[in-house]
C-alpha cells in the first residue's frame, strides 16, 4: 500500500526546474530516507507533498488526497518538521508544545514525548537558549504529537552531532506506530542505512530508489556509488590556495588558548580551555552540541569576553588588542551570517572594505574571488535567494577575501551535499599545506580525519586531545565516530 503517489511531477521557478517528471511512490509504514545535494530538489518535493506548493504538472496523491486541493483534510495527518527551525524561540519547550497541542486540537498530554527526548528537565527553558540538537528534539516531538499517519522531517539532522542523530532516529523508531509513514530528507549519506527505503535525489530527478544495502553495504562506499551516480568527483588544485597571499611567522603557537572559560552564574560554557595551534595546522574541535566549541569560538575572535585566561591570534591578546588581533582572522560563523538584503557582490565589496583591503584594490579582489568561486552567474542575486551550498561558498569567500594567516571554522559544511563538502575541504587542506592555521569544527565524522590534531569538547571542557589515530587507540575505535560516542560516553560516568 502507498502513501504517497507521484507520477511526472514538475516544478519550475523561473528558468530553474526544481522537480523534473519525477515518479515516486512511497511505501506505508516504512522509514523513506530522500537524499541528495543542496538544490537537488528535496525540499521542494517535500513542501509539494505537503501542500505547501501547488505543482506546475503532473499527479500527486498523499494519503489518497490532493495535497492542493485537499490540503486543510491533510494536514490534520501529517506531523511536519520544516527544515529551518520553525519553533518560537522566546517561548519555552512546554509552551512550545502547548501550542501545537492547540493547533492540532489535543489535549496537554506530552510527559511521555518529554521525557523520551530528555527535555523534561528543562521544560520552562526558553527554546531560544537550547543547543542544537536540544532544538531538533522538540521539533520532533512537536510533529510527532497526535501520532500522524504520515510524518515528513526535512533535514531534521543538519548540524547534529552524531549522538544525537542517532537519538532522532532512536525516537522517531520507538514513538510511532507500525502503519506510520516517515519521509526523512538528509544531505548526511551516513544515514542511508537506518532507513528502509532511499531515494536519492540529483537536479530534480529520482537517480536511485531502492534499499540502501542494495547500492551499497558499507557507508563509505555508499557515499562513492552516489558520488558515482551524480556524474563524479574530480579533485582539481584548490583556486583559493593558488591566489592566497600568505605572510611569514616565526611564532611557534599561532593561536593560543590558556586556560580559557566562560562563565554564565554558576554554569561553565567553557572551563580551562588551553591548547597551540601551529602554522599550518588543522585543528578540529569536535564535540556535541551544547558542549562549548561555538562559545569557544566566540571567544578566539574576540565576538565574547572571556570570564578568566587569555586568548592570542598571532601572539596578540585579544582582549588588550582585539582590532589587530582580529586583522589576522578570517571567520566563517555555524549560521549563515551575512547580509541577506544584499547581492553576493554586495557582501563581498563590504567584507573586503571591513578588512582593510584599500579602495583601490577592492574592487580587483572581489573580481578575483567571484572568479575563484565560479560566483559569475550569481553575484547580483540577495544572498538571502542563494541555495544553501553556495551561501556555505559566500561564507568561506568573504573568510578569505583578504588572504588571512589564520581561519576559524565553525561547522562550515553543515548541510552542503557529500561533493560541496570534498570541494571544501580541498580548498582547507590545500591552505594548510601554505601554511594558513586552521581551527575547524564540524559533526561529519569522516572530516575529522582530514585534522591534524583534535580536541574533543565534553560540557566545556577538553577530555581528550590527539591526532585522530591516537584517539582512536584510545577509544578502541575502528572510525572517528565510533572514538566520538565511545569518549563521550566514558567521559560521561
Amino acid at each position: 500500500m502507498q502513501t504517497v503517489k507521484i507520477l511526472n511531477l514538475t516544478k519550475s521557478f523561473g528558468k530553474i526546474r526544481a522537480v523534473d517528471s519525477l515518479s515516486l511512490d512511497i511505501e506505508k509504514g516504512k522509514i523513506t530516507g530522500l537524499i541528495g545535494a543542496d538544490g537537488s530538489g528535496k525540499t521542494t518535493l517535500i513542501r509539494l507533498i505537503t501542500g505547501l506548493l501547488i505543482p506546475d504538472g503532473g499527479e500527486i496523491t498523499v494519503l489518497g488526497l490532493n495535497p492542493a486541493a485537499q490540503k486543510e483534510e491533510l494536514s490534520t495527518k501529517i506531523g511536519y518538521m520544516p527544515q529551518k527551525f520553525g519553533l518560537y524561540e522566546d517561548l519555552s519547550i512546554e509552551e512550545n508544545l502547548q501550542l501545537y497541542a492547540d493547533l492540532k486540537k489535543l489535549p496537554y498530554e506530552f510527559d511521555e514525548l518529554l521525557e523520551f527526548t530528555k527535555l523534561m528537565p528543562f521544560k520552562t527553558r526558553l527554546a531560544g537558549a537550547l543547543s542544537g540538537g536540544m532544538k531538533q528534539k522538540l521539533g520532533l516531538a512537536c510533529a510527532l504529537m497526535g501520532s500522524p499517519d504520515f510524518l515528513v522531517l526535512d533535514e531534521p539532522s543538519v548540524g547534529v552531532d552524531p549522538i544525537s542523530r542517532h537519538d532522532l532516529m532512536e525516537m522517531v523508531r520507538k514513538l510511532i506506530t507500525p502503519d506510520t509513514t516517515v519521509l526523512w530528507s538528509t544531505a548526511y549519506l551516513d544515514e542511508a542505512h537506518s532507513f528502509d527505503t532511499a531515494v536519492v535525489l540529483d537536479k530534480g530527478k529520482v537517480i536511485y530508489n531502492g534499499k540502501p544495502d542494495d547500492l551499497a553495504r558499507d557507508t563509505k562506499e555508499f557515499e562513492e556509488k552516489v558520488i558515482d551516480l551524480m556524474g563524479g568527483y574530480k579533485k582539481e588544485p584548490s583556486k583559493v590556495a593558488q591566489n592566497y597571499v600568505i605572510q611569514e611567522s616565526n611564532l611557534s603557537c599561532t593561536v593560543e588558548a590558556d586556560n580559557l572559560e566562560k562563565r554564565y552564574g554558576n554554569f561553565y560554557a567553557v572551563k580551562n580551555n588551553s591548547f597551540c595551534i601551529q602554522r599550518g595546522e588543522i585543528f578540529g574541535l569536535l564535540g556535541p552540541n551544547g558542549a562549548g566549541k561555538s562559545t569557544s569560538f566566540k571567544m578566539m575572535c574576540g565576538l565574547a569576553k572571556p570570564t578568566g585566561g587569555t586568548a592570542k591570534i598571532m601572539g596578540i591578546d585579544i582582549l588588550e588588542n582585539p582590532s589587530k588581533a582580529r586583522s589576522n582572522l578570517g571567520y566563517m560563523a555555524q549560521k549563515f551570517s551575512l547580509y541577506g538584503n544584499l547581492t553576493l557582490r554586495q557582501n563581498l565589496e563590504f567584507f573586503a572594505s571591513v578588512y582593510g583591503i584599500n579602495f583601490l584594490n577592492k574592487d580587483k579582489r572581489v573580481d578575483e574571488i567571484i572568479d575563484i568561486f565560479n560566483f559569475h552567474d550569481i553575484q547580483d542575486m540577495k544572498s538571502q535567494d542563494l541555495p544553501l551550498g553556495f551561501k556555505q561558498r559566500l561564507s568561506l569567500a568573504c573568510a578569505v577575501i583578504h588572504n588571512p594567516p589564520i581561519l576559524f571554522l565553525d561547522e562550515p559544511t553543515s548541510g552542503v551535499d557529500v561533493i560541496a563538502r570534498r570541494e571544501f575541504w580541498n580548498h582547507i587542506t590545500s591552505l594548510a599545506k601554505l601554511g594558513v592555521t586552521i581551527l575547524v569544527t564540524t559533526h561529519f565524522m569522516d572530516e575529522a580525519e582530514y585534522c591534524n590534531r583534535i580536541s574533543l569538547f565534553y560540557k566545556g571542557e577538553t577530555i581528550a586531545l590527539g591526532t585522530p589515530y591516537e584517539l582512536k587507540t584510545k577509544a578502541n575505535a575502528d572510525n572517528m565516530e565510533q572514538a566520538f560516542v565511545n569518549l563521550i560516553k566514558e567521559s560521561g560516568k
